[in-house]
């Protein structure tokens, strides 16, 4: 398959996944995160424009009168701050919210998609799969949060931001797909480091799938449904793509 190919073939997992979230039997693992998502969404915007209304009444009430011009100012940059709070802070929190419950849709995704036995899927099970779900979602903020730091810097740097801000938006697709693909990964059992050696082997593919990912998540709303049929279609990504190496 050549690299134009893979690259191409990449977002059309993004498109299954929509679809597999729709069956029954994989639903309740959809629902029940996106139920407690929209809390945490809400939640999130109504504390955000509480605490900034407040901070607007002290810092408008103190400037003379031809000056409150100036709210109707802020308001559009605290959009923008909530947008880009919502895009890190949010998907990094929901994800660790619903990580138990996306573990469990790629392993019923997998399981229709190779044939297998149902898992078993019950409350019981979800409560065990907890502490190692979280873990890894940890492992993946460890491998996150310190190249992300990295490329912060460099991109405040005269000339290197140049190179910085495309660097940026590429880790931030690689990301998008390393944390999808990873809940399936993890059940079969692959180490992280071991994954991400994996995913280079098909990294045009890999970054064809994050990249509508990537956008997808940067639109309030629509990014609750993106998260599902993300983990939907990145599992079978994965597991098409083992079994293509006869994994």
């Amino acid at each position: 398959m050549s690299l134009s190919q893979s690259a191409v073939s990449g977002p059309g997992y993004l498109r299954l996944g929509l679809q597999r979230i729709r069956q029954p039997g994989v639903r309740r693992f959809v629902l029940i995160p996106l139920a407690l998502n929209l809390v945490l969404f809400a939640s999130l915007i109504g504390w955000g424009a509480s605490a900034f209304g407040r901070w607007m009444d002290s810092l408008i009430g103190g400037l003379p009168q031809w000056l409150g011009f100036l709210e109707w100012l802020m308001w559009p940059i605290f959009a923008l701050v909530v947008l880009l709070a919502l895009f890190f802070g949010f998907s990094v929190v929901a994800n660790l919210i619903a990580s138990p419950f996306y573990g469990m849709l790629a392993e019923r995704v997998a399981a229709d998609e190779r044939g297998s036995a149902s898992p078993d899927q019950s409350w019981q099970a979800l409560l065990i799969s907890v502490p190692r779900s979280l873990g890894r979602e940890l492992r993946k903020l460890a491998y996150y949060l310190p190249r992300l730091l990295a490329l912060l810097l460099l991109s405040l740097l005269p000339g290197i931001n140049l190179l910085a801000s495309p660097l940026l938006l590429l880790f931030g697709v690689w990301m998008m797909a390393v944390q999808y693909l990873d809940y399936q990964a993890d059940n079969d059992q692959v180490g992280f480091n071991d994954m991400l050696l994996q995913l280079r082997k098909q990294r045009m593919k890999v970054l064809g799938f994050g990249l509508p990912v990537y956008f997808g998540l940067m639109l309030p709303l629509v990014n609750l449904l993106v998260m599902p049929a993300a983990v939907a279609g990145a599992t079978l990504l994965w597991v098409r793509e083992a079994r293509q190496q006869g994994n």
